[in-house]
């Protein structure tokens, strides 16, 4: 299986960067499943459902989430009409939506997973390890899973890692999110589990994660007042993600990181 996953989309900049360079990364790449992170897409906090729809129909098969989510109440109702929109798995079972799904293609099946850490997150999160793991009770990999990917939307690099440990050799991947920063640590562990600490943003990067730079310094320095209005960055955005090949078992064989655009050096595939 072939399987494309692209950061934290953040605001405009990061959805016309992936509107761009989409049609291209999928070209070279072939993936039987596009996967994209788009709890940021709108205005930096939160997924309207437009843009929802916008990603489905441009080739992004599975929508993963986080701690803004719900930022944008008006997804509620397409959350829970969609299987396609994912939110954390260990949020409390009474939050709208679901956190895992099983996708098809081709004869295919992948299991995504999108899980939130807990150091230095929301509090009320159940644990993210335990909650994993009652999934994969129910959907071994092998058989009928022909592979199960894992988004992490954590904020330490050390959270994330324990969970692609945990689960080495019993899951495909375990790709981290959140930070906006993408890590120098793709690699396939031990059991054959693809990780990556941070996949990165979709976004400008001339920024403060996402943000214009002023807006940052505003949170930073102690004396300015806050803004109410946190403004995303409006330059050309950067494409950043990963890209996985699996086995016939639902084991990692191969793992790229993928970055297109300015800023940032660029990495993928010719």
């Amino acid at each position: 299986m072939r399987i494309l996953f692209l950061g934290d989309v953040f605001g405009r900049s990061g959805r016309d960067a992936i509107a761009h360079h989409l049609p291209m990364l999928k070209n070279k790449y072939q993936p039987d499943f596009t996967i994209a992170n788009g709890e940021n897409a709108a205005h930096g906090f939160g997924l309207m459902p437009d843009m929802a729809k916008d990603f489905l129909s441009i080739g992004i098969n599975v929508i993963t989430g986080g701690n803004h989510s719900f930022d944008k109440g008006e997804i509620l109702s397409l959350m829970s009409q969609s299987d396609k929109i994912l939110r954390p798995l260990n949020y409390p079972k009474a939050v709208p939506g679901k956190g895992v799904g099983l996708y098809s293609n081709n004869g295919k099946n992948l299991l995504v997973i999108n899980a939130i850490g807990r150091l230095f997150m929301e509090p009320f999160s159940d644990c993210p390890f335990q909650a994993v793991e009652e999934v994969l009770k129910k959907y071994p990999l092998g058989g009928s899973i022909s592979a199960i990917f894992i988004d992490m939307h954590a904020e330490t690099t050390s959270e994330k890692m324990a969970m692609a440990k945990y689960f080495d050799g019993r899951v495909t991947a375990v790709i981290g999110t959140h930070t906006h920063i993408p890590t120098a640590d793709a690699h396939i562990m031990k059991g054959g589990t693809a990780y990556m600490s941070d996949a990165g943003m979709c976004g400008d990067y001339d920024s403060v994660i996402g943000l214009k730079p002023e807006v940052a310094f505003a949170s930073f320095f102690k004396k300015i007042p806050r803004p109410k209005q946190k403004e995303p960055a409006s330059g050309e955005g950067t494409v950043c993600g990963v890209f996985i090949e699996t086995s016939a078992d639902g084991r990692a064989t191969a793992i790229e990181p993928i970055r297109v655009g300015p800023i940032l050096k660029n990495e993928y595939r010719d």
